[in-house]
């Protein structure tokens, strides 16, 4: 799993090591954004069941100016957070 565009593009994200969470493939992720792009500059994205964070994080790698990531598992969040760490985010982003 990567960050497949942007900023971070090609960058590795790490995925789950338990059952039950099946993160956005990255061929999906790239049709998606490259859908979004003209409207991705600045914007603010609520990515709800966040899982890996991996929607959120292609965002702000193209130029989101913030990411909400909604996500009730705990292992999930903080799988988020490793995410957000290992790309550089210390801003731009919020996890409830």
């Amino acid at each position: 799993m990567r960050i497949v565009a942007g900023a971070w593009g090609g960058r590795g994200l790490q995925g789950p090591t338990w059952d039950g969470l099946r993160p956005t493939s990255d061929r999906l992720r790239e049709t998606l954004f490259n859908v979004l792009a003209p409207r991705l500059p600045g914007a603010r994205l609520l990515d709800l069941c966040a899982g890996t964070g991996a929607v959120g994080l292609e965002a702000l790698s193209r130029g989101a100016a913030h990411v909400t990531f909604v996500e009730r598992d705990p292992r999930a969040a903080a799988l988020i957070e490793a995410n957000l760490e290992h790309c550089g985010v210390s801003d731009r982003y919020a996890i409830i």
